[in-house]
């Protein structure tokens, strides 16, 4: 089964953090990957760029309207993401919760349900 397991950003918490805690994240990802990649578990990963580096398309009248940022005012935002292809459930979460980001954010796992 495969899993997406998706990582959020609160940047006003991101600030909070030491230097050291910072770096435990960045040196966690790596742990992370180097654990899901040998048990065979790692299908892909991507890290996103902050909102304020995107831009958001909408159709309205038949024609596009682009306009800056992300399409959702949040306090936190999606900042990137794993899937892993796990046996079940019960080790979609314990992978969630090595990933770094669960001690000061969330981590949110949810089930691949078609692949194109």
């Amino acid at each position: 089964m495969r899993y997406l397991l998706t990582l959020h950003m609160n940047p006003t918490l991101w600030a909070t953090l030491t230097d050291d805690q910072k770096n435990g994240v960045y040196e966690g990802h790596g742990d992370f990957i180097k654990l899901v990649t040998e048990s065979g578990e790692m299908v892909e990963t991507k890290a996103l760029a902050e909102p304020d580096d995107s831009k958001t398309v909408q159709v309205r009248n038949g024609a596009p309207q682009i306009s800056n940022g992300g399409y959702v005012e949040a306090e936190s935002f999606f900042c990137g993401y794993y899937v892993v292809d796990v046996d079940s459930e019960e080790r979609a979460l314990e992978l969630a919760a090595k990933i770094p980001d669960a001690q000061y954010t969330a981590v949110e796992v949810r089930k691949v349900v078609h692949e194109g």
